[in-house]
């Protein structure tokens, strides 16, 4: 038995892993029913100005990456993309939702849709904090 180090996520053995995790987990808590999750909004000609991407599974919600254009930063697209993806959620028999960010402007308007912190890791990155946030839908 040997370790190898390897900085590429391209190659069969990494997809392995998750593939065997998630093989574990569906015998140790039954399975997931994971189902990718995105919201996107364009423009009249189809350039991508906004989006949310993530996925549902075990009844929750996770929102990996939220992401809105300068041109419309300000107009509460983002609120707007998290309640399109709550109710999402909610048809899918979704009961709470999750998200993180180092960002305190992300931060605040996350609170004003009802998440709270319920985690916190300092200094991640260096002088900010990532925060852990969630809301039961």
């Amino acid at each position: 038995m040997h370790l190898l180090i390897t900085d590429t996520d391209a190659n069969t053995d990494i997809a392995a892993i998750g593939s065997n995790l998630s093989a574990f987990n569906e015998q140790d808590v039954g399975a997931s029913e994971r189902r990718i999750l995105g919201v996107l909004a364009k423009s009249d000609e189809g350039v991508l100005m906004a989006g949310l991407s993530g996925y549902t599974a075990w009844g929750w919600l996770y929102i990996q990456w939220l992401w809105v254009h300068d041109d419309l930063r300000g107009q509460h697209m983002a609120g707007r993309m998290l309640d399109a993806a709550e109710d999402e959620a909610r048809s899918r028999g979704c009961r709470a939702a999750w998200i993180d960010t180092f960002n305190p402007v992300a931060e605040k308007a996350y609170t004003r849709q009802g998440y709270t912190v319920f985690g916190e890791l300092p200094d991640f990155p260096l002088g900010r904090s990532r925060k852990f946030l969630q809301k039961q839908l």
